[in-house]
């Protein structure tokens, strides 16, 4: 994996208590950095950084704050000697977004413009950005490669992190001090092998892997599977799954490119494709647990099929998936069979106080 000077100050991570920042935010510790995480905890929970904390051995500093806030950030980097920042803060889950697209152009789009300005007032010029494959559009072939150009995103959530890339292109461009690491990830799955982090989504869950779990554990009745009559093998939608803690490890892999000024583009996936049928039979498997489910009209937003060229990570980063889809399915369900009722089951509230929590 690839590192930088440790002596030239702390890791923001922006949304770094949700599901992926916390996961980054666990394996940024472990790697001896200093972490300071933001996050509203609108969709996420702080007992999440406790448990990263205790499984790190190490602390880190909590801020509670919206990254559209300028006035909590300007305060959190004239507090903090920050080297580089890791943006995850945003809203991302495609039906809610066609439904609410002022909330995702909002917090994803202006919560990125007001992160970059902040930035800027501080002199603060590297960034990695969590991105998404969606951005490469309807109509590109696959496997996506990183050459392709943005596309016609067909939903606001996509269109929001075109938008966002769009601007950091744009800011590179134009000012040369700035280095910038665009990753655009697949569909994460699992959990930390402990059992002590995973995902999990408030209300009804939007990602497939969260659903059968919490059916298999006894939460929720059936599956529901949006659209059996896609132009795949099985009828279902086929996604590039990798696993949490490689998402993970590929932002921290990335800070080391942001010694380089410009704009960096990166796919990380494992570059195979798995249909929500064979997910079930495969999860029905590994956790010999039968998952019940029905099919329902396709969901707006959705397309049949994609999957990662991820070459380019593995050629410049040294990154590449490691984990395979058994041992994602079995991580997810340890954390599930650990955690039926999510963190909330361990904590008085979501965002109850913690020690390191200094409020703006």
């Amino acid at each position: 994996m690839l590192d930088i000077n440790m002596q030239k100050g702390k890791i923001l991570v922006t949304g770094g208590a949700g599901y992926i920042g916390s996961h980054a935010s666990l394996v940024l510790l472990e790697e001896g950095y200093e972490v300071v995480v933001l996050d509203n905890l609108i969709n996420a929970s702080q007992e999440a950084l406790r448990r990263v904390e205790h499984i790190a051995g190490r602390s880190l500093t909590f801020i509670k704050g919206d990254v559209r806030d300028r006035a909590c950030l300007d305060q959190l980097f004239s507090e903090h000697d920050i080297y580089a920042v890791i943006h995850f803060a945003g809203l991302k889950a495609v039906g809610e977004s066609v439904a609410q697209p002022l909330a995702y152009y909002d917090t994803n789009v202006g919560g990125s413009l007001t992160l970059c300005r902040a930035m800027d007032a501080a002199g603060v010029f590297r960034l990695v950005f969590s991105s998404s494959a969606t951005v490469y559009g309807p109509d590109a072939p696959v496997p996506y490669h990183e050459s392709m150009p943005r596309g016609s995103t067909s939903n606001p959530y996509g269109t929001s992190k075109s938008i966002v890339e769009k601007t950091l292109e744009d800011i590179s461009h134009s000012d040369k001090r700035w280095s910038i690491v665009l990753l655009r990830y697949f569909n994460p799955i699992g959990a930390h092998p402990s059992g002590r982090l995973g995902e999990d989504p408030q209300g009804v869950p939007n990602n497939l892997l969260p659903f059968i779990a919490q059916v298999a554990v006894g939460r929720r009745q059936t599956l529901t599977i949006f659209g059996n009559d896609y132009a795949t093998d099985d009828g279902t939608c086929v996604r590039d799954y990798l696993h949490v803690m490689d998402l993970a490890e590929g932002h921290v892999g990335a800070l080391g490119r942001l010694n380089l000024a410009g704009l960096h583009i990166y796919n990380l996936g494992t570059g195979k494709g798995v249909s929500v049928l064979q997910m079930v039979e495969a999860f029905e498997r590994v956790s010999e647990r039968p998952i019940p489910y029905q099919f329902a009209p396709r969901r707006d937003g959705d397309l049949a099929a994609f999957w990662a060229d991820a070459q380019k990570a593995e050629q410049e980063l040294g990154w590449r998936a490691r984990r395979g889809l058994d041992e994602m399915i079995a991580d997810t369900w340890r954390w599930q069979c650990k955690n039926p009722q999510g963190y909330c089951a361990n904590a008085k509230e979501r965002g109850a106080k913690s020690p390191v929590e200094r409020s703006q």
